[in-house]
């Protein structure tokens, strides 16, 4: 079926929540490009928000997702476990950074994972509330919608959401919230809302994903550890976005040396397979009962034999390396758009994970969501597939593969830099 046939089945059968604005429908894909219907050609800067980091159908997945298929497809690993979810949890608990000996639960969803993280803190805390902070993003079931930092369009359809969660500023200088003022609206939380005696964790991103990739500092990650053990309450941070590989490192908290009790994962952790990973010290991932935690399709064998598979490819490949020197290519880039394009400002990226501002007033930071949807559409156009993000809308985020060619690459940004010439002008030069 072509992309008109199908549209018009979606126009027809699917619900408006969940139908996709855009009327490309991928049919075919390889590493950072994708192919539509009608067979034109993408390049794809958007990774399936952050979950093809080593690239679509990478042959090494593609290989062990068939050998699987061929032999256990779905048993539910409470009825007969099997090898896959053991290894898997080996592997994770080997390489993730939280306190002491770590297990693991696995889920299908960054959601998932984070309902389940916040059931395992309440189960080892014996305590309810949450904090959380603005700009997060943890998912669309009731609890983590109520977790999350931002109103529109993930709550504001569906009523009442959870209690017992509570927020706190995210520091983002750019924005104005200081790190100072993050910590003191973090300590108001504790002395106003969530009295500690009753707060089971504090969960937050060390790089903003939906809410604009901004990186906390070190010195504010070490903060809330200390504030977490002063209070007996458990730090979770989220991996969901910035988890493997992303940011150069297996891990964005990795940055910071700080140790997390749990850690929430999935996206990029099987190269487009459903999967997601609560890791965490191991007498808090034991505290609940037997049976407990999972579901019918937790850690299914072929999203496990993938996961594998990934983890394979990052040592066989240096994916960690791949990913600082491609934040490398686009810091050196976004610089020189700084200077070539008013609307441009605060470049940024920790390894990978990378992104910048589209402004209509540089001097005051005034976010221009108009102007970035705009380049979003106007990159389609170009056959660039482009994401924005961010509390006003106005951050163009960059998750393309970390396995792209320099060809692609430089041919997708300079679709960027020929739509951004177009919708504002004539480029500047350094001179003018």
């Amino acid at each position: 079926m072509n992309n008109a046939q199908l549209n018009e089945l979606k126009k027809r059968y699917v619900a408006n929540g969940a139908a996709s604005p855009a009327e490309h429908f991928a049919d075919r894909a390889e590493n950072a490009e994708v192919w539509d219907a009608d067979g034109k050609r993408f390049i794809d800067f958007a990774g399936g928000i952050g979950v093809l980091n080593i690239g679509h159908r990478h042959p090494k997945v593609v290989e062990a997702v068939k050998a699987q298929l061929d032999k256990v497809m779905h048993t539910c690993q409470t009825v007969m476990p099997y090898e896959g979810y053991v290894k898997v949890a080996e592997k994770l608990s080997q390489i993730t950074p939280v306190r002491g000996h770590a297990k693991v639960m696995l889920a299908n969803s960054g959601a998932e994972a984070l309902e389940n993280a916040v059931k395992i803190a309440r189960a080892a805390t014996g305590r309810n509330n949450v904090i959380c902070f603005d700009g997060g993003y943890h998912g669309r079931t009731f609890m983590t919608m109520a977790m999350n930092g931002k109103v529109a369009p993930y709550q504001t359809d569906f009523g009442s959401m959870p209690g017992n969660v509570f927020r706190a500023p995210y520091p983002v200088a750019y924005h104005g919230v200081s790190e100072d003022e993050a910590l003191r609206g973090l300590k108001m939380a504790i002395k106003t809302d969530a009295n500690p005696k009753d707060t089971a964790a504090i969960v937050l991103e060390p790089v903003l994903g939906e809410g604009g990739f901004y990186a906390a500092p070190t010195s504010f990650l070490k903060k809330v550890r200390e504030i977490c053990d002063e209070h007996g309450m458990l730090m979770i941070v989220d991996e969901v976005q910035s988890g493997f590989g992303r940011t150069g490192k297996m891990f964005a908290i990795e940055h910071s040396g700080v140790e997390p009790d749990i850690i929430t994962m999935a996206k990029s952790m099987a190269d487009g397979m459903p999967i997601s990973a609560v890791v965490g010290t191991d007498k808090h991932m034991d505290a609940s009962g037997g049976n407990s935690l999972g579901g019918t399709y937790t850690g299914s064998p072929v999203s496990c034999a993938a996961t594998l598979a990934v983890l394979d490819v990052f040592e066989q490949e240096d994916i960690l390396a791949k990913s600082q020197a491609l934040g490398d290519k686009l810091a050196k880039r976004f610089a020189s758009w700084q200077q070539q394009f008013d609307c441009l400002d605060n470049p940024r990226n920790m390894g990978a994970m990378a992104a910048f501002e589209l402004v209509s007033d540089k001097a005051n930071h005034t976010p221009d969501a108009e102007l970035t949807g705009a380049l979003c559409k106007k990159a389609r156009e170009k056959g660039l597939i482009l994401l924005s993000c961010g509390m006003y809308g106005n951050t163009i985020r960059f998750l393309m593969p970390v396995t792209i060619q320099d060809e692609v690459l430089e041919e997708g940004l300079d679709i960027i830099e020929s739509a951004l010439a177009e919708l504002v002008g004539q480029k500047q030069t350094a001179n003018a």
